[in-house]
């Protein structure tokens, strides 16, 4: 698993709610919530970054 950076984040209340309101539907934190949301714009854009065990692994073939 790749290791997690921390860092503070302003957000308009309304949205923030709104996010929390979806987490819980989700079961998900808050948190959980931001970072699946923020995968799935990466995974749309074709930015999601390699992981770095998988680079590894197809190296190796």
């Amino acid at each position: 698993m790749s290791k997690k950076k921390a860092f503070a984040l302003r957000i308009n209340e309304d949205m923030l709610k709104a996010i929390e309101k979806w987490a819980s539907d989700e079961f998900r934190s808050t948190n959980g919530q931001i970072e699946w949301i923020l995968t799935q714009a990466l995974k749309d854009q074709n930015r999601l970054p390699k992981s770095k065990s998988k680079d590894k692994n197809e190296s190796d073939s």
